[in-house]
């Protein structure tokens, strides 16, 4: 396959897995401005192979669950999420809010864990397949500060450049992004007040792993919820009990990337 086919069935993949519901091929031809029987020939193969279905009404198309499939199963490959699980739920029951662990990969977050923890009242409960705008989210930002100047610089302003709907606090320039992360370094925890969406705030912190010699960041855990509830009076007491959540996932993971080495990797929360 080349890699304009390759280019192609990707780009297929990220419109439909936005999508709520089937798309016509015309219309989805418009969206990715690619040919129409360029859009057919590929979600045929895509079909063939189980990464998309065709409605048999209306013949529109729209992704497989094969994809989430083996999401999940890269997932557990890993064995994180599941031993992160129970610290992360009990985040949520102390602090009775929305909480969520992103990992990184390829200069990116992304969403693989979260607890509820509002009981009533408003409940914050967005879709674990959003994306994460890095300068405009508390998971951004504290990824962000823990970075090189230059490489954070990079990052947000690559963020800035293609941020379409966020929340009427967001920054607008890399300087001003630059003078938060430096605040955000200092204190070691990240906030956005109504950055990311209107009427919600979130306060987030890095996760550090132990891997022999070297300590690096391989994720951001937060806790988020409605302005009304994460007031500013509370911020500092949610950025406590999120360092005290980071420093066990921070030793939970660095056990286990031990037994892995080790060829003992039966790591259960349970037992630690």
């Amino acid at each position: 396959m080349t890699f304009v086919a390759v280019e192609r069935t990707l780009t297929l993949v990220e419109a439909l897995a936005g999508q709520s519901a089937p798309l016509e091929v015309t219309d989805l031809a418009a969206r990715v401005n690619l040919p129409v029987s360029a859009v057919h020939r590929t979600l045929a193969a895509l079909a063939k192979r189980g990464w998309v279905f065709q409605d048999p009404n209306s013949q529109n198309y729209a992704l497989s669950l094969r994809m989430p499939m083996l999401a999940f199963r890269a997932l557990d490959s890993r064995s994180m999420p599941n031993v992160l699980q129970h610290a992360l739920d009990r985040l949520a029951e102390s602090t009775q809010e929305y909480c969520r662990l992103a990992l990184i990969e390829s200069n990116c977050l992304t969403w693989v864990a979260r607890a509820q923890g509002a009981q009533r009242g408003l409940r914050y409960d967005p879709p674990m397949g959003g994306e994460i705008v890095l300068h405009a989210t508390a998971n951004g930002k504290a990824w962000l500060s823990t970075l090189p100047e230059d490489k954070a610089l990079e990052l947000a302003t690559a963020s800035l450049s293609k941020a379409t709907n966020t929340g009427p606090e967001s920054l607008k320039d890399p300087t001003a992004v630059l003078a938060v992360l430096k605040q955000t370094r200092a204190r070691g925890w990240a906030t956005s007040i109504e950055e990311a969406e209107a009427g919600t705030s979130a306060v987030a912190v890095p996760v550090w792993c132990a891997d022999g010699p070297d300590v690096t960041v391989v994720g951001t855990v937060s806790v988020a919820g409605p302005s009304l509830r994460i007031t500013r009076d509370r911020i500092e007491e949610i950025a406590s009990a999120l360092h005290a959540t980071a420093a066990q996932m921070s030793q939970l993971w660095s056990i286990h990337l031990q037994q892995v080495a080790d060829g003992t990797s039966n790591i259960s929360v349970q037992n630690t």
